[in-house]
């Protein structure tokens, strides 16, 4: 987990940095490889800079002996959240990159994009994994932040290679 002389700093970012552009042709990459491509739902970084997308990055802002929180640290891992309409949102590409896995990265994103979610309203969050072995992470995490299995939601079919979870966002949020 976490050190004490650590700080995670998560805020809205641009997929076009380079360091973000190498975890998410990473993530692609990685959704290419376990699922067909008609089931590949990961957005490219073009589509992740979309006017409905909130776009985040977590950031080691490590203090070392107490100092200020740095710029711009080392890239830990993003998420994002779409704007669907009609009070619902979708989480999308969230990554942890390699070197920062098992340092609860990917709970801290999704506490902040559930935050953000909250803050404008939303009634419910969505979301699209894959149903493959590779995913169980992904699939664990989510249920542990309050989702559960739902029918394909927006535009997406019933897709055996897919698994579509929602959380509502009437509650307190849990981890």
């Amino acid at each position: 987990m976490l050190s004490d002389d650590s700080v995670i700093v998560i805020a809205r970012d641009s997929p076009a940095r380079p360091d973000v552009r190498r975890l998410l042709d990473e993530h692609l990459a990685d959704m290419f490889a376990t699922s067909p491509a008609e089931s590949v739902h990961a957005l490219d970084p073009d589509a992740l800079a979309g006017p409905e997308i909130t776009f985040l990055t977590a950031r080691d802002g490590a203090v070392p002996g107490g100092g200020a929180v740095l710029d711009g640290g080392a890239l830990l891992g993003c998420g994002a959240l779409k704007d669907l309409g009609a009070g619902e949102g979708e989480i999308k590409s969230m990554r942890t990159a390699q070197h920062a896995r098992g340092r609860g990265i990917a709970a801290l994103l999704l506490t902040r994009i559930l935050d953000e979610a909250r803050n404008r309203g939303y009634d419910r969050v969505c979301l699209e994994t894959g149903s493959q072995d590779f995913f169980a992470p992904a699939r664990r995490l989510y249920a542990r932040h309050g989702f559960v299995l739902c029918p394909p939601f927006a535009d997406y079919l019933p897709d055996p290679n897919s698994v579509f979870m929602a959380r509502s966002l009437s509650g307190p949020l849990t981890n």
